[in-house]
């Protein structure tokens, strides 16, 4: 066997535990850190390094979907004995049979579920004037439909049998070959329910949401054992805002504040460095060993360092990229010379201040504070208000670029600004987090910027950065949240000029999928901003069709501009 350069000679006469005893020591004491969970069969062990290195998968993450037959240790003692058998050097056939012997399909775990509060014409359809806008929109409410799921409840009773990590209620998922709910995809995938009417399906998904708060601490990236080292953009909060702006459900807001600040507090507390005498957060995993979803990925990368050590670096810093939802971008890149040129070799996100994570925990900050002002504790109110002027405070006085105009991340190993375009660096613009007595002068400072950059000349949304690297998370890829954090910040900012911008972005915006839509009849998981109506690529795996946060901010930005927007050749498509 081989894992991560080592080579291990297994004997015939080596018992199967024995074996496995080998395996652990050598593999996972590199750090001091644990594996990302503590399943043999998820997360490390000879069975995911075998399936893996074998390529039985076309997808990494296919293996540790898989739902098991028999109880782990069973398994690991049968698989053990099986490669006894074969003298370690079972043949890719062999050990299909064994794993169709072993494990059910990934998936097997999850129920389709109609939610009973889906609405065949929801009253913002109404509101959208354009006659095929109005058509794509309701085509989008439908498949709200497919995407809904409920956990079979055999999980809640044998948990140890599957990877998926169990919550009672009913949820949407992304699609494709992600099967389960991703914590920062649900924010844009409830704007879209909301604005459905579908306020049951979205508060249950909250109410999972904090199950898992209450239970862990915080949200894991998402809803599987294998992502529970890290979490990823903390938006339960901002969830729940969305919710009480749509339904008015002030009790249920205050109910669950406790399990917000829990959350925030998990944030503050695990994720903070001091910067410039502030804390601000960065994004970071506390575990040992390859990602188990892209085991093979990793492992590709990581054989080309020297040393364990450099090995490990270079796997947590894929999985603090992971937490941040940008899996992968040249904007997690520090070469030798300090920039973002370079490979997946060169990733430090441990080591860069991204400006919409901590522009997001000022925002939790400020809901929470908001909260508790509805339950008249006015204690708790202004704490959190405090810790908000903090956060507003450290972002203004770190990250904010003045001689680019705009906030951008911080290199904290080279001490300085990294002046890298990314639509994250409207983030504060969304959340907010910015002086609003100084609107006027930000507004002209960004239109600058925009000018600049030339952002306002791509046919098919804001890039996500202006380096083609061939990762998903670069340039000529454009995605759904980028686009609507960058919109609806460019509306916050109350100036005409910037609004007007939105307007057109946004009209852009919902051209561009519907184009998409009506060519293929489907949503993506990620566009291109070079072309009206192209979808994105690069990255680990292919393009994904679903596609839930795609629906969410087409369904959010119909409902928030459906009187002005228009469709290509409205001229005869409009309503009379």
């Amino acid at each position: 066997m081989n894992h991560n350069g080592k080579s291990y000679n297994y004997s015939k006469n080596k018992s199967a535990a024995s074996m496995e005893k080998v395996w652990k020591s050598e593999t996972f004491t590199n750090n001091g850190l644990p594996p990302p969970c503590s399943s043999e069969i998820y997360c490390y062990g000879q069975l995911i390094d075998t399936v893996m290195k074998m390529r039985i998968f076309h997808d990494s993450k296919t293996f540790v979907d898989l739902k098991l037959k028999n109880p782990p240790n069973q398994t690991i003692t049968s698989f053990h004995e099986f490669m006894e058998k074969s003298n370690n050097i079972p043949t890719v056939d062999e050990v299909k049979v064994w794993l169709d012997n072993h494990f059910d399909p990934a998936g097997s775990e999850l129920i389709e579920y109609i939610p009973e509060d889906f609405k065949e014409q929801p009253t913002f359809l109404e509101r959208v004037v354009d006659k095929k806008f109005k058509k794509f929109a309701s085509d989008l409410n439908h498949i709200w439909i497919n995407l809904c799921r409920k956990i079979n409840d055999e999980v809640k009773e044998h948990p140890e049998l599957s990877s998926i990590i169990y919550v009672p209620g009913r949820f949407v998922i992304a699609g494709g070959r992600f099967k389960e709910f991703y914590y920062w995809d649900s924010y844009w995938i409830i704007r879209g329910l909301l604005v459905c009417e579908m306020y049951q399906t979205a508060q249950s998904m909250i109410q999972n949401f904090l199950k898992i708060v209450e239970q862990y601490g915080f949200i894991p990236n998402g809803g599987r054992i294998y992502y529970l080292a890290r979490s990823h953009p903390p938006l339960l909060a901002g969830m729940m805002k969305s919710y009480i702006d749509h339904t008015h459900d002030y009790e249920f807001a205050i109910s669950s504040v406790n399990l917000l600040e829990k959350e925030f507090n998990y944030f503050i507390t695990k994720k903070t460095v001091t910067v410039k005498g502030h804390q601000l957060a960065r994004y970071i995993d506390a575990s040992s060993g390859p990602r188990p979803e892209s085991y093979r990925e990793d492992l590709s990368i990581g054989n080309e360092f020297d040393t364990e050590e450099k090995r490990e670096n270079f796997y947590s810093e894929i999985k603090a990229a992971g937490e941040s939802g940008m899996d992968f971008s040249s904007r997690w890149f520090i070469n030798e010379n300090g920039e973002n040129t370079g490979t997946l070799k060169d990733i430090k996100t441990r080591y860069i201040i991204p400006v919409e994570l901590n522009a997001i925990l000022y925002w939790n900050a400020k809901i929470i504070s908001e909260i508790h002002g509805y339950a008249k504790n006015m204690v708790k109110q202004r704490e959190y208000e405090m810790k908000a002027n903090e956060i507003l405070n450290a972002v203004n006085e770190v990250l904010w670029n003045e001689e680019l105009g705009i906030w951008t991340d911080y290199d904290i190993i080279n001490n300085k600004s990294r002046p890298y375009f990314s639509p994250t660096n409207f983030a504060p613009l969304w959340t907010k987090c910015f002086n609003a007595t100084k609107s006027h002068v930000i507004a002209d400072k960004i239109l600058a910027y925009i000018k600049n950059l030339r952002l306002d000349d791509y046919p098919g949304g804001i890039p996500n950065s202006l380096y083609s690297t061939g990762e998903q998370w670069d340039w000529p890829n454009s995605w759904a949240p980028m686009q609507h954090m960058i919109i609806l910040g460019l509306d916050n900012l109350e100036d005409s000029r910037t609004s007007s911008l939105a307007l057109t972005w946004a009209e852009r915006w919902i051209q561009s999928n519907f184009i998409a839509f009506e060519s293929t009849g489907e949503m993506y998981e990620k566009y291109i901003a070079t072309e009206l109506g192209g979808f994105g690529g690069g990255g680990e795996y292919e393009v994904q069709t679903g596609f839930g946060w795609s629906n969410g901010v087409i369904l959010d930005l119909l409902d928030k501009y459906g009187q002005n927007v228009k469709s290509p050749g409205w001229e005869m498509n409009l309503v009379h």
